[in-house]
């Protein structure tokens, strides 16, 4: 793989996902378009969703309430539409996964049922930064509990001038707390640097001292190939509007384990999770159903779910295991891109996300050593359209369903501009 625009047209002559990329709408730039590289922030327009929220609106009209069973999707089974196909994702089976809410609603969701504190076993272990709001969700959790988020919220820190955690050392850290850990709960992708953690490893080590295992997978969910029901994760939830493109706040996901499905696990209870063969009896007791849709609340918000469908859709047709390869083929030249800028230009740039591609999905965390937010704005003023976090990083996520290799020998370029 050489950093060079004659090989990044021949990878996309080659490249048999290339017509994934008209299926998108690019913003513009000068006549052109972008070069975008925040699906790890908010994913691009599928085409296919203005068409299919429009056939939710001409439903509506045409039927009114009976859309909910005559609509060509109909509304009360709506979620159901979701089920295989997020089960490829994520590697689990259709039972396990639903489609519902948001993601830290579902966090919370999930929290109710598998972080229950007892006696010594309080503490839940996370990675030192996980994206703030989770960081919300576990502490809240635990004060709800009756206790103390500055000792029952342990963080693990990388060690001494290294930017991310080893396997090794979360290992030891389970074993460490022992009968003292209730819940480990990890990002599958760590948002920040990148990093794409040990998800069976995590999960053997936790279960191995008596703990419950999940995990955000916001940054990972149409990312990294995931093997949720294999790997014996406990839950798990994320997102839809990252790699998964499903527009701003979209529904997120959730999945719980085949072991844990018809027991007795506390959940708050609403009516959609109610059995639905017998739903509309209105009963007083709560039946929960057989299935993840058990955590279900309400009923599906249609018009926010269907940008979903239509995402989805190119996702059954690329297939997780091809995107999967773009994907590190696309991250391994963006790589080699920036280092021979950083070359040619005698700046330091600095990439903290692991190098190894079994450690990380599209994203590359970049420090940008002796420069600031001004070099951020000028790639943006050239039509770059990235990700900024203080102090001196960006973020940079070439996608594999729209992105192609010249948009990253393009960024190279602009880049080494910008730079000099």
């Amino acid at each position: 793989m050489e950093p060079t625009e004659a090989y990044a047209r021949e990878a996309d002559a080659a490249d048999p996902l290339r017509d994934f990329r008209r299926e998108f709408l690019f913003p513009q730039h000068e006549g052109r378009d972008v070069l975008y590289f925040t699906g790890n922030s908010l994913g691009l327009q599928p085409k296919g969703a203005a068409l299919i929220l429009q056939e939710e609106l001409e439903d509506w009209a045409q039927y009114g309430v009976e859309g909910h069973f005559q609509a060509r999707r109909p509304w009360y089974s709506y979620h159901e539409l979701f089920s295989e196909s997020l089960a490829r994702i994520v590697g689990a089976k259709p039972k396990e996964v639903v489609a519902m809410n948001g993601l830290t609603t579902n966090l919370h969701l999930l929290l109710v049922s598998f972080y229950r504190p007892e006696g010594r076993r309080r503490k839940i272990l996370c990675e030192e930064r996980p994206f703030p709001s989770d960081t919300y969700a576990m502490a809240s959790q635990i004060a709800f509990h009756g206790g103390d988020p500055e000792q029952d919220l342990v963080e693990m820190r990388p060690r001494k001038g290294e930017h991310t955690l080893r396997t090794e050392d979360i290992e030891a850290r389970i074993a460490e707390l022992g009968d003292e850990l209730a819940l480990v709960l990890f990002g599958g992708v760590n948002f920040y640097t990148g990093q794409a953690f040990d998800l069976e490893a995590i999960t053997r080590a936790g279960h191995a001292v008596g703990a419950l295992v999940g995990f955000d997978l916001a940054h990972a969910a149409g990312n990294i190939p995931l093997k949720l029901h294999d790997g014996g994760v406990d839950f798990a939830c994320w997102c839809s509007y990252k790699y998964l493109n499903s527009g701003p706040g979209s529904v997120a996901g959730a999945f719980v384990h085949e072991r844990h499905l018809g027991t007795d696990l506390p959940r708050f209870a609403g009516w959609w999770g109610h059995d639905k063969d017998e739903r509309f009896k209105m009963e007083r007791t709560f039946k929960p159903m057989p299935t993840a849709e058990a955590w279900q609340l309400s009923n599906a918000p249609v018009f926010a779910m269907a940008p979903h469908r239509a995402s989805l859709d190119l996702f059954d047709r690329a297939g997780m295991d091809a995107l999967v390869a773009k994907g590190r083929r696309l991250t391994a030249f963006l790589e080699a891109v920036i280092d021979q800028v950083a070359s040619d230009t005698g700046k330091q740039l600095e990439i903290i996300t692991p190098r190894d591609p079994d450690q990380r999905g599209c994203q590359l965390s970049v420090v940008l050593h002796g420069e600031g937010r001004a070099l951020f704005d000028e790639l943006t003023r050239h039509g770059v359209v990235a990700d900024w976090r203080e102090p001196n990083v960006i973020r940079l996520a070439p996608v594999p369903l729209y992105n192609g290799f010249q948009d990253v020998w393009r960024f190279g370029e602009v880049l080494k501009e910008c730079l000099s």
